[in-house]
């Protein structure tokens, strides 16, 4: 079964990416549904072929940003402890490289040397070179890993390894793989996007509405966020636990880049604008989310780092488990097992309203969210009960909510 729903996903998820850009171009942001196989066969024919161009801004886009990651200066950090009790190094460049970035991106549109809807015109020619090159990229992963002599070479199966990855930190030479797709071209990149759609509105219908501005707004508080406490990542779920193999690849360079736009794919023709308290509303749901978001995961950055960092003004409070490992049950932790989660879904609202309600197409981030975060909290539960047994139900019984208090 493991084996058809990995088939599905890789299969699938490519296709629905492609359905929620057509969505979005070509039907004014409405569901539809081919009902002939005339139909299913003219919106197959609506997927686009990579060009020339979209080639070489993609490959230029991977080459520009593992030059900044491999020579832009930045402290070393050492990620937490692996099986075995080693760390590894990682050079903390992130904010350099995204300001470096954006300035370069300045600079050679305000001397004209590329229009700055370049990215909007390519949209569909880039989505495809995204895909193939995440599924060619996935084979070299896999090969990588099982040619790897640490003993981390996934699970035996082909089609699961390929999916899941057969390397928790690929590395060539000192240059981490992993850390590097995680963030840098599909971080960065949607943000790009985001600008690139904002200036074709602007090219369409001579301004920027406050709706586009709003979203592009958000999300690039977003990503400079994620950039500046960069060292957080360290910590995460996907680098300390993943594999590195098509499920985090494809989603690095496709899933978030093309679909984290959609709000401002959507807004490019619908140039409606908004009352000024609904502008304060949803800035003021946005800084909420936020604010949850940030400081739930600096709390639980810190605390992991030295369990004395004072968690609002007082010690922090925790369980000490039979493993030795310490449940936090201070601050958001102590309100819900994953505030950050709903900071998270507090922000992805935020960004969806300024779309109103024409057509639920915008809402899909939302949605999504809500089920990714979802599934991921059941899984984080069920791998800490069976890792700290007694020790996680008293926590549980301590921090009653998983993700919104009083609700869920």
């Amino acid at each position: 079964m493991a084996y058809l729903l990995n088939i599905v996903l890789m299969l699938g998820l490519p296709a629905l990416v492609y359905y929620l850009w057509i969505c979005a171009t070509r039907h004014d942001g409405a569901f539809f549904f081919p009902t002939s196989m005339a139909a299913w066969q003219d919106l197959v024919l609506q997927i686009p072929a990579p060009t020339t161009a979209s080639v070489l801004l993609f490959a230029g886009w991977l080459v520009f940003q593992a030059i900044l990651q491999a020579a832009a200066p930045g402290k070393v950090r050492q990620g937490t402890p692996r099986a075995d009790g080693t760390r590894l190094n990682y050079r903390m460049n992130g904010w350099f490289s995204f300001c470096f970035t954006l300035a370069c991106l300045a600079l050679v549109i305000a001397l004209g040397w590329v229009p700055p809807a370049l990215l909007h015109d390519h949209f569909g020619p880039l989505l495809t070179t995204a895909n193939i090159f995440a599924f060619a990229f996935s084979l070299l992963l896999y090969l990588h890993g099982k040619m790897s002599p640490r003993p981390e070479t996934g699970t035996g199966n082909v089609l699961t390894d390929y999916f899941l990855g057969t390397s928790l930190n690929p590395r060539v030479g000192d240059f981490d793989l992993k850390l590097f797709f995680e963030s840098r071209p599909g971080l960065i990149g949607w943000l790009v996007l985001d600008f690139s759609l904002a200036a074709k509105q602007y090219e369409m219908v001579g301004r920027i509405t406050t709706p586009m501005l709003l979203v592009v707004a958000f999300q690039f508080l977003y990503v400079a966020d994620y950039f500046w406490n960069e060292e957080a990542i360290l910590t995460t779920w996907d680098i300390k636990h993943e594999r590195f193999g098509w499920m985090l690849c494809w989603g690095d360079l496709v899933w978030v880049p093309f679909t984290y736009t959609l709000q401002a794919l959507y807004l490019l023709n619908h140039t409606h604008e908004l009352p000024g308290w609904a502008v304060a509303a949803i800035v003021l749901l946005n800084v909420l989310g936020y604010t949850i978001f940030r400081g739930a995961n600096m709390q639980k950055h810190r605390f992991r780092k030295n369990s004395d960092s004072l968690i609002w003004g007082r010690m922090p409070q925790y369980i000490t488990t039979a493993h030795g490992s310490l449940l936090l049950t201070s601050g958001w932790w102590g309100i819900a097992r994953h505030a950050n989660y709903l900071g998270d879904l507090l922000m992805g609202l935020a960004w969806c309203l300024p779309c109103l309600f024409q057509h639920p197409l915008p809402y899909f981030y939302l949605v999504y969210s809500v089920i990714l975060l979802m599934h991921r909290e059941r899984r984080d539960h069920a791998q800490c009960l069976a890792k700290y047994g007694a020790d996680w139900q008293k926590y549980c019984r301590l921090v009653r909510w998983r993700i919104v208090p009083g609700i869920y």
